[in-house]
């Protein structure tokens, strides 16, 4: 089977809100009026961002997923991916599964495939191009933190890592098919200083924002949201899962305690947990119950050591 016909057989339905879609050599857009374009990339390799066997269904649908979430945490509005896929050999049936996936996530967050490349590979590599838009002014980037602000997260933190290590537990769906919070992202706009999707790791995307904003923070360990599987393990590893852990695509965002009572009040449909606050001294600390904790943490690292 020739790459057009790969396209055409799995990849081609029908876009909306494009001009020109699929089939031409670019996709054509009207961008809205008075919007920003938003613009993200990430790459998933068999092995390395997922395990080897698992479903062509869940890796599809993870393939948006992350793009999206990384829309989420500029507090933009999705609207389109480009896929490039590269594939070590033709499997009909990973393919119709892997496009079953992809779509599924498309059409949940309202957001169209309009466009790619497809190509043979050693590795099987995915590589989503996603694009949204924000009023002018308005995207929340990690540089805003300010003194004072309420460190909050989205949803529950860890699952993703504990199921990577205890493959078929029931949080493996956290795992396989994870939830970009796009809709609190945008309720977002205009309440947060900084916000970051934590993909990496908890501690690790929260330093990101502390080296930007120049500042650090303090986080209460007790109050790290964890899912039931998580909070009955020992201490350490409840720590080690939800702040190192990665894959989690959670929101991490601060803001003013005004701001997050009127977040409150707008009822958001994804639950949110004050974890500690921003402070002026640039380093992050960590207590549990009012004591100090000494941490030793390293998250995601995208290249192995040598």
């Amino acid at each position: 089977m020739a790459e057009f016909s790969i396209i055409e057989t799995y990849f081609n339905r029908q876009p909306h809100a494009v001009d020109v879609g699929i089939g031409d050599d670019s996709a054509v857009i009207q961008p809205p009026s008075q919007q920003q374009l938003v613009i993200c990339t990430d790459t998933l390799i068999s092995g390395r961002h997922f395990p080897t066997d698992t479903a062509a269904h869940a890796v599809g649908w993870k393939s948006v997923a992350v793009n999206l979430s990384d829309i989420a945490a500029m507090a933009a509005t999705p609207h389109s991916i480009l896929l490039a896929l590269s594939l070590p050999s033709i499997d009909h049936a990973w393919l119709q599964g892997f496009s079953d996936g992809l779509y599924a996530c498309c059409e949940h967050y309202g957001v169209s495939l309009i466009g790619g490349d497809t190509t043979q590979s050693p590795h099987l590599t995915i590589s989503v191009t996603a694009l949204g838009w924000v009023a002018p002014q308005t995207a929340v980037t990690r540089s805003n933190a300010q003194v004072g602000d309420l460190i909050v997260v989205s949803g529950t933190v860890g699952d993703a890592a504990f199921a990577l290590q205890h493959l078929g537990d029931p949080l493996q769906q956290r795992l396989d098919y994870p939830t970009p919070r796009c809709v609190l992202g945008q309720q977002l706009n205009g309440l947060a200083h900084s916000m970051i999707d934590i993909s990496d790791g908890l501690a690790q995307d929260l330093q990101h924002i502390l080296t930007a904003s120049h500042c650090g923070a303090c986080i209460e360990l007790s109050q790290l949201p964890l899912s039931t599987r998580v909070q009955a393990l020992p201490l350490v590893e409840q720590w080690q899962y939800a702040l190192t852990g990665g894959d989690d695509y959670e929101l991490c965002f601060t803001l003013s305690k005004e701001n997050y009572q009127k977040l409150l009040q707008r009822h958001p449909d994804v639950q949110t947990t004050v974890i500690g606050q921003i402070i002026a001294q640039p380093q992050l600390q960590f207590m549990y119950q009012g004591q100090a904790q000494s941490l030793k943490l390293n998250g995601y690292q995208h290249f192995a050591s040598e």
